[in-house]
């Protein structure tokens, strides 16, 4: 099986409302999708979506990168995924969206030429996940009522809360939205690197009153000591690293630092399924757990992201709710969600379709 061409085209998909988190706000969805093709007549789809405070990305220098990878693809073999990356690690450093589009392609076609999704291939424990939900930053008061609308009404039972741009208000919300949905409902902040060191710690003190399970990336991406002194300092809440987490040399040194007790893994920082497996592979290894989290993507990213959750023991969260917020989606198929819980479909590959 031989590859013979490449379709790259962009996509761009307006919110529903801007998302507001520490550092940013975002109004759309700008992604590139790609169809990979084969001797075979097969088609394996991939994605990138590049977020630049987060991967360093744009979407005219992700089609640029594809294009050179293109080059570079013809006549390789999609199960040859260590070859590929080894391919397009040597072409560039970093980049990691753009070769998450390609690798995602690639289990894509090993799926469809194999008849299994891409979920088995992984590793197969399962086909079912319990998703949580983001709640970006407002008032306090408006993110308790949307905490309390998302239980009632939508069914989750496990929330994700944006905060880091002032830990007073923070602590605030929290009160408002553990007395909006009540001591059942799990909870956890991610901080999106918003706090210093003594921010965070009166921030995690605070939380402690409400039940806040996990804290996700207080300090700045580089501060992992920052964060191991965090964890000894403030016990009773799990940290979790995120943006520190662009691969597996991160996921060696924060576990080496004890910085962490989650990795949060996000195929578009660190390239795909392949370099996602390793990470999880050096937590577990080391007693820590992962979670899949998510950029702004569509069903194709988000079905891949599912499918490591899926796979994986040590994967025991997920964080893949982004295509909610869109206006339409582009993509369909991958999985079916009942309230909070998604099950992924038997289908080969990942089971997408296309509404383009």
């Amino acid at each position: 099986m031989k590859i013979t061409g490449m379709k790259i085209e962009k996509v761009q998909i307006p919110l529903k409302e801007p998302f507001k988190v520490a550092f940013a706000t975002v109004s759309s969805l700008d992604s590139v999708l790609i169809g990979v093709t084969t001797e075979d007549g097969l088609t394996g789809y991939g994605e990138a979506a590049p977020f630049a405070p987060v991967t360093g990305e744009t979407i005219d220098g992700v089609i640029a990168v594809l294009e050179i990878f293109k080059q570079g693809l013809m006549g390789m073999n999609p199960m040859d995924i260590e070859a590929i990356h080894a391919m397009m690690d040597n072409v560039i450093v970093g980049n990691g969206a753009a070769k998450c589009a390609v690798d995602l392609a690639m289990y894509d076609l090993m799926g469809k030429s194999m008849g299994q999704p891409v979920y088995k291939l992984l590793g197969g424990y399962s086909n079912v996940v319990q998703n949580d939900i983001t709640i970006g930053i407002t008032s306090p008061e408006a993110m308790a009522a949307e905490a309390k609308r998302l239980v009632s009404t939508e069914g989750y039972r496990i929330l994700k809360i944006k905060a880091g741009i002032d830990y007073k208000e923070d602590i605030r919300a929290m009160k408002l939205i553990r007395e909006a949905v009540g001591p059942a409902v799990r909870l956890r902040v991610d901080a999106n690197q918003g706090y210093s060191v003594s921010s965070a710690v009166c921030a995690l003190e605070g939380f402690k009153e409400y039940g806040i399970e996990a804290v996700e990336q207080c300090l700045p991406h580089w501060d992992m000591e920052g964060s191991a002194y965090i964890r000894q300092k403030t016990g009773g809440i799990q940290i979790m690293l995120d943006e520190s987490i662009h691969g597996p040399v991160d996921a060696a040194r924060a576990c080496r630092l004890e910085a962490a007790d989650i990795l949060n893994i996000k195929l578009m920082k660190c390239g795909g399924l392949y370099p996602a497996a390793k990470i999880n592979a050096i937590a577990e290894a080391n007693g820590v757990t992962c979670m899949v989290g998510c950029m702004l993507e569509t069903k194709l990213a988000i079905t891949a992201g599912l499918s490591l959750v899926a796979a994986k023991k040590n994967v025991t969260e997920a964080d893949c709710d982004s295509f909610l917020y869109y206006k339409e989606n582009p993509v369909e198929g991958g999985f079916i969600q009942d309230k909070d819980t998604f099950t992924l479909l038997d289908e080969p590959g990942f089971g997408i379709t296309f509404n383009m």
